[in-house]
Order: structure tokens, then C-alpha cells, then sequence
């Protein structure tokens, strides 16, 4: 089994009040030198077989059609050995 994974990002001219919130509470916290905090979300893929061409693309699609909203949203498809 290989695993792919998807990372989703809101785009940079999108506003993350919950990043905001995040590099806020650091200092507080005592966590320095942080300027800028941006949240995404994370999908581990377990996919049985082999991951060729086809089976990207089948990924691809679903993270464009399901995973991400792409209108605010940015992703990024790899695999992991």
C-alpha cells in the first residue's frame, strides 16, 4: 500500500482568522519570531495498488471535486514512500 497525501491551503488572498488567531496566541505563549500562521488541512490516503499516472488523477479529481473547495482553497497531491 502507498500513501498520498493532500494538503489544502486557503489561497493567500484568502483571510485565515484562524491562523490570525494562532500567531496571536503565540507570543503569549512564548513563542517568538513567528510573523505569519496559516491553517490548512491534511488527508492521508491509503491507497491499494499501485499509484500511476491514473490513480493521481483519480486523486486529483477528488480533491478538487470533494477534498478542497478550490473557489478559496489551493492543494497539493504527493506520495509518500
Amino acid at each position: 500500500m502507498a500513501r498520498v497525501v493532500v494538503d489544502v491551503m486557503l489561497k493567500p488572498e484568502i483571510l485565515d482568522p484562524q491562523g490570525q488567531a494562532v500567531q496571536r496566541a503565540l507570543p503569549r505563549l512564548g513563542f517568538d519570531g513567528i510573523s505569519d500562521v496559516r491553517q490548512g488541512k491534511r488527508f492521508e490516503l491509503e491507497v491499494e495498488g499501485p499509484v500511476d499516472d491514473a490513480a493521481l488523477a483519480r486523486i486529483r479529481e477528488m480533491a478538487e471535486t470533494f477534498l478542497a473547495n478550490t473557489v478559496i482553497e489551493d492543494f497539493n497531491v504527493k506520495v509518500e514512500s
